[in-house]
Formats: structure tokens, C-alpha cells, sequence
């Protein structure tokens, strides 16, 4: 029987991406080829590109010429792939290019250049939940495509759609494999997670009533995150857009079913920039809003993210998003400067604000958070914290609090001094004895 043969495999981009790889990695080994980490001894190589922000477009520009350069034969696919033309100018020896969740497309392309091999049964296993490309303690579920909203900054919706919510009973029958697979923590992940099956009532006049494992559920947010919430693991919801409905989900988390984390990304807090961007929010909605969520769930934990140096921020504007911050106190944030894309609209509005503006209030922006944040962090030393393992060394233990998502938020470091048995996956109570402006320190 002649080898099966071997596709080099680039994954760049968000963790909406990372899904859509593990998707095409799933398909690829299903069809019994090998997947190698190396562009030389690759029959093939696909790059699963971003291309979300000029940075992003450049790094898989790149990526792409390298894969050329030591390999030759590159399929394309990913956000960057909706704009064809502008990776042909580049590099026109590209063998075939995709948008993003064109998962036949590829595979169809894949087949045309490398013939699928002969199937053996005892070879191409595999496992139940796919293939996936996290540790194997935690997994990210994307419960949606695309988005309805047309910010003025993003070209998502160009790129990956309007939205297109999965059936609940897919997504509970995916986490369900997953769980047995034996993830601790599902991260809910999509362009707007708050908006999930929105659609569907649409398409269906109402929210459709379906069963799953014999019991009749609806097809909505809620419930799918009541019956995540059952079982057995850590729920996270990322990218929640701040509709009215999120509110209802805050009695979830203070009951324990899903995590008390919100990633929620606000933008700005300018009313005036706000309407630029073409994102709703009254700032003192928005800080009645917290303060409600609070009360009911005092653990919580608030994620942003912001965009400073929009185009037309002024000095005012800016002042309104740090008066903001000190008002909000929130635990998690990230801050961007604002990036000409091409095709948002943003891009060509008038009054661009400088580069060495936009850098100077990112400094600005960054201190005062980092203020808030070491002080918030400094009110969990004396505590005990449920943390999840993710690393064991010589050192010690290296984890994540409930208010820790993996790869954006700070982690704790634990030292072991009850000599324990650990492993990675578990969840051990640590008490919290040192905090700096992101990371914990404590023992077990």
C-alpha cells in the first residue's frame, strides 16, 4: 500500500479561524491524508489566512510567500481569501483560493492536486470530536458565522457574511463529544455570540421549538447556555454584543452554570464616535448595566475592548473614554489603534487622526488600565480561587482563575506545596497571596 500523503497546514487568525481549521484538518485526516507541521515534505500546504486589519493581511501575505518559496504548491483559504485579487497581485502562483468556512471548496482543491488516498480503516481513525488544535482541556465551540452588523471599522461581514446561527442540537451535540473527549472548558465563540439564532427566528417567525436527547428545547441563547451549563464543565461566552437579552444571562453565571465572564467589546464611549463606528451604546446605559450585573453576580468578570485614534476623535472624545474606564472598573482590556482596512468605510473618512496621536493616547489608555487592573487583582490576594490547570514544570503550576480566558488573559502561578497530584485539565482551589497588573501568584 503506497503512503498516505502529507499536507503542511497554516491556521493564522482569531479563534473563529482556529475552528474553521480544525474543521479542514478533521476533513483532511477523515480522508486519510497525514498532516505534518513542515512546508518540505509536504505534498501540499494550505494557509488559512486573517484578514481583519492591515497587520493581518501583511503577516498572511507573508505567510503565503514563504509557503511558495520552500514548497511551491499553496492553496489559499481563509477572511483574506474573499479578496482573491488582491492575493493574485502578490503572489500569482497560488494554486487555488477560498474564502473562509469554504470547507468543500478546499477539499475539493486539495483532491484535484493530490489525489485522495486509498481508504484504510485501521489508518484513518478519527476521534469523535475531530480534530482540534487546543490543548486537550479546553476547545472553542463556534456556535455561528458571520454578522449583521456593518461597523464602520470591520469588513468581517465582506468577508464571512451575514449571520448564519448552527441548529442548537448541532452545537450541544458538538460540545457534548467534546466533554467526553474530555475538555474542562468550552470557550463559546462567534463574530457575535449574543446575536446567536436570531436569524433563525427570522427565517421561522419565532424561536423554533427542537429536541435534543428526547426533550423539547428552543433554539436560543439562553437555553443553549442553560444546557451547556449542565454539563459538568466551564462555560466562557466571548464576543457578546451588549444587546438588551445579555441581561438574562447574568443570573446564569451568578448561579454557577456558566462562568461569570463577559467578553463584551464596547468600542469607545464617545457618543459621537460611537455613532461614527456605527455602534450603538449610551455610556451611562451601558455603566447602569454593569452595576446591575454586579449586584446580581459580584464575581463577575468584564472583558473589552476598545479602539482609540478612530477617525474624529478628539481630545474630548478620547477624555470620555478614560472617564469611562475609571467609572467601569473593568477587570479585562484590550486596546487597539485604529488600522486602515480596505473596503471599511472608516478607512476613507475625513479628520485621520495622526499615528503619533493614536500612539500617544494608546500609552495613555494602557497606563490608566493597568491601574485598574492591579488594583481590582489586588482584592483577590487572601482569597481562594477555583483555577484550571494548564501547564505542570519544575516550577510549579501555571493556570487560569474563572476570570481568565486562555491566550488573552492573565494566568496564576501556583506552587505546590501540599505536593498534590496534579494533572493538567484539573480544577484545584489556590490561595492567592501576590497580584501585578495582569498575573496572580498562589498556593495549593
Amino acid at each position: 500500500m503506497t503512503a498516505s500523503p502529507n499536507i503542511g497546514f497554516i491556521s493564522l487568525g482569531c479563534p473563529k479561524n482556529l475552528v474553521d481549521s480544525e474543521r479542514i484538518l478533521t476533513e483532511l485526516r477523515a480522508d486519510g491524508y497525514n498532516i505534518i507541521p513542515s512546508y518540505e515534505d509536504a505534498d501540499l500546504v494550505i494557509v488559512n489566512t486573517c484578514g481583519f486589519i492591515d497587520s493581518a493581511v501583511q503577516e498572511s501575505l507573508e505567510t503565503i510567500g514563504e509557503a511558495l518559496d520552500a514548497n511551491g504548491k499553496v492553496i489559499v483559504t481563509g477572511c483574506l481569501g474573499a479578496k482573491e485579487n488582491q492575493i493574485r497581485e502578490v503572489h500569482p502562483k497560488v494554486l487555488e483560493i477560498t474564502g473562509p468556512h469554504s470547507y468543500e471548496a478546499v477539499m475539493s482543491h486539495v483532491h484535484k492536486y493530490v489525489p485522495k488516498p486509498e481508504y484504510n480503516p485501521y489508518v484513518n481513525l478519527v476521534p469523535k470530536q475531530g480534530v482540534k488544535l487546543t490543548p486537550k482541556h479546553y476547545a472553542y465551540l463556534k456556535i455561528s458565522e458571520g454578522c449583521d452588523h456593518r461597523c464602520t471599522f470591520c469588513i468581517i461581514p465582506s468577508m464571512r457574511g451575514d449571520l448564519e446561527s448552527r441548529s442548537i442540537v448541532q452545537v450541544l451535540d458538538e460540545a457534548k463529544r467534546l466533554v467526553d473527549a474530555g475538555v474542562k472548558e468550552l470557550l463559546v465563540v462567534s463574530q457575535d455570540t449574543s446575536a446567536y439564532s436570531m436569524d433563525l427566528k427570522r427565517k421561522e417567525s419565532g424561536s423554533k421549538t427542537v429536541f435534543w436527547n428526547g426533550m423539547p428545547i428552543k433554539n436560543d441563547l439562553m437555553t443553549l447556555c442553560e444546557k451547556l451549563g449542565t454539563l459538568g464543565i466551564w462555560i466562557r461566552l466571548h464576543y457578546v454584543y451588549p444587546y438588551p437579552h445579555v441581561d438574562d444571562l447574568i443570573p446564569l453565571m451568578a448561579q454557577g452554570k456558566i462562568l461569570p465572564y463577559l467578553d463584551i467589546p464596547l468600542q469607545h464611549a464617545s457618543p459621537k464616535i460611537l455613532k461614527a463606528m456605527k455602534r450603538p451604546g449610551s455610556v451611562e446605559r451601558v455603566l447602569e448595566r454593569i452595576k446591575k450585573w454586579r449586584e446580581i453576580c459580584p464575581e463577575l468578570t468584564l472583558r473589552s475592548t476598545f479602539i482609540v485614534g478612530f477617525p474624529g476623535e478628539t481630545e474630548e472624545d478620547f477624555q470620555i473614554l478614560l472617564d469611562f474606564l475609571k467609572e467601569a472598573q473593568l477587570d479585562r482590556v484590550g486596546c487597539f489603534k485604529f488600522s486602515p482596512v480596505e473596503g471599511a468605510p472608516a478607512t476613507e473618512m475625513a479628520d485621520q487622526v495622526p499615528e503619533e496621536i493614536k500612539e500617544e493616547r494608546f500609552h495613555r489608555f494602557m497606563q490608566l488600565q493597568q491601574e485598574i487592573s492591579s488594583a481590582r487583582l489586588q482584592q483577590k490576594i487572601g482569597k481562594t480561587l477555583a483555577v484550571i490547570v494548564d501547564e505542570i514544570d519544575e516550577d510549579g503550576i501555571i493556570g487560569r482563575s474563572m476570570a481568565d480566558a486562555p491566550e488573552i488573559d492573565g494566568v496564576v502561578y501556583v506552587d505546590n506545596l501540599s505536593e498534590m497530584a496534579v494533572k493538567v485539565g484539573d480544577v484545584i482551589s489556590v490561595k492567592i497571596h501576590q497580584a501585578d497588573e495582569y498575573d496572580l501568584w498562589g498556593t495549593c
